[in-house]
């Protein structure tokens, strides 16, 4: 009789059904695309962070570096004095540590020993100049005529013996060249970050190749050097033989080239030295607490989480997530709130025009339990309804967004105390400063559809309590004055 009832009722009254379950599937249509978009931010965003960081590392311990250089640690080129006319090129190059203060390399086994740590390796973050070029010398000109560059061109000034005679052309032509490395321990190649790029080319280092003068290099530096598995790269004297080409998974590589810890502590004469520790919890829900055990057993080190360099992330990558994040939860909450008054209102309106109907049911015996049940589930079914038709929306609103996939815009770092200064992920400080474009998709997960069945059953419930709650005070004599 139950069924029975609801149906033909539902059957009946499907406009008014209708528009009470088109306003509950608005309401969760907007709850699952804001969701999904959330989603899509977060992705987005894990996405620039891995760009930073390998993947599986949790945290990096770094040590601030000095606000004022000294001048020590400029870059300073000799070249030689050249006696004959060939103008031979000189080159010369200048390997420096960047972006942190180094930390001894015995520093990765005491953070390996801390409470909640599952493994450390370190790295060393360099920045190399390669000064190459030429000089010209002169002519000496004199009134008469012109003479090789001799004595009186390298004076640089007028001839002795004629004092209208000068020196005219000569100079220099040298051109500069500046790229990254990353000194990564091929003994744990599971961590750092060259595990957030796949190799496309040649191969990986062996972890027997500790000092060996191998390098992988990154797709984008050797498409512009012209670099490919079997060529030399020499840096500050000592060849290279490139044994594989790297490609970032997501955003920029952390460097230009990969070359074993140990060959490039030699090369920066930074002898058991490290710039970077690479740290992987043993339990990922318990990252804060392990960083709080490595600062406190650590001191003078900064310890990053990707927590920390999330902050760091702004564009409008982090412009679209804060607007997902606050205003659309609030649109969200707002829509939700007025569907389900609005439905609960629907509901009772539709029972008071039911007074007739539902005065002449309690004559004839039905109790009052019995006809808020048949009130609150026709408004269940509603509810349903809607629930049906708000997930359909917002699978369409979310693909949508996924087919478009617009461009967001994220840019790494800030100022000199943020992680990108002295505390964050990456190869040094030109890592935590880039730019880099993410395209948004919008998933849609099983929570997001269980979250939507839950409100299409609270509304359907909050819809029912309102006519329920009307029903149970109808009397056979409301039913009575209806009658004409």
């Amino acid at each position: 009789m139950f069924f029975t009832y609801l149906r033909r009722e539902l059957r009946r009254r499907r406009r008014a059904a209708l528009v009470v379950a088109s306003g509950l599937a608005l309401g969760i249509a907007l709850v699952v695309v804001v969701s999904s978009v959330s989603s899509g931010m977060g992705k987005a965003q894990d996405t620039v962070l891995e760009s930073l960081y390998g993947l599986g590392t949790d945290m990096t311990v770094t040590k601030a570096a000095s606000p004022t250089a000294n001048a020590s640690d400029r870059p300073r080129f000799r070249f030689d004095a050249q006696d004959d006319d060939s103008g031979a090129r000189q080159s010369t190059d200048r390997v420096m540590v960047q972006g942190f203060q180094t930390l001894p390399a015995a520093t990765v086994a005491q953070v390996g020993k801390q409470s909640g740590v599952s493994g450390a390796v370190g790295g060393l973050s360099l920045r190399v100049v390669k000064i190459d070029g030429q000089f010209t010398r002169g002519q000496f000109q004199q009134n008469g005529g012109t003479t090789g560059g001799g004595q009186g061109s390298r004076g640089g000034g007028r001839a002795s013996g004629d004092p209208q005679g000068e020196v005219q052309g000569g100079g220099a032509d040298f051109d500069v060249d500046s790229y990254s490395v990353y000194g990564a321990d091929v003994t744990e190649p599971r961590l750092g970050p060259l595990t957030s790029s796949t190799i496309t080319a040649g191969r990986t280092f062996k972890s027997t190749e500790t000092d060996a003068t191998v390098a992988v290099v990154d797709s984008a530096y050797a498409r512009t050097k012209s670099l490919k598995v079997g060529s030399t790269l020499t840096v500050n004297g000592v060849k290279l033989s490139v044994i594989g080409i790297a490609t970032a998974d997501s955003g920029d590589a952390a460097a230009d080239v990969y070359i074993p810890l140990t060959r490039a502590q030699t090369l920066a004469d930074a002898k058991n030295k490290v710039t970077t520790i690479y740290v992987e919890a043993s339990d990922s829900t318990k990252i804060d607490s392990v960083k709080a055990t490595v600062q406190k057993n650590v001191p003078g080190t900064t310890v990053t989480t990707s927590a920390d360099l999330a902050d760091t992330v702004s564009g409008s990558l982090s412009t679209a997530s804060s607007l997902a994040a606050t205003v659309g939860r609030w649109l969200s909450v707002a829509v939700l709130i007025a569907a389900f008054l609005v439905a609960g209102l629907l509901t009772s309106s539709a029972v008071s025009r039911r007074v007739r109907e539902f005065g002449t049911l309690k004559a004839l015996g039905w109790k009052s339990g019995r006809v808020i049940r048949q009130v609150a589930g026709e408004a269940m079914v509603n509810g349903l309804l809607g629930g049906a038709l708000g997930i359909a929306l917002g699978l369409a609103g979310a693909y949508t967004v996924t087919a478009i996939s617009p461009t967001l815009q994220a840019r790494l770092g800030g100022g000199q105390d943020g992680p990108g200064a002295g505390g964050g992920f990456g190869a040094g400080r030109q890592a935590a400063a880039r730019t880099l474009d993410v395209a948004l998709t919008a998933p849609v997960s099983a929570t997001t559809v269980a979250v939507a069945v839950v409100l299409a059953v609270g509304g359907g419930l909050v819809a029912g309590a309102f006519g329920g709650w009307r029903a149970s005070r109808l009397r056979p004599a409301d039913a009575l004055r209806r009658v004409e």
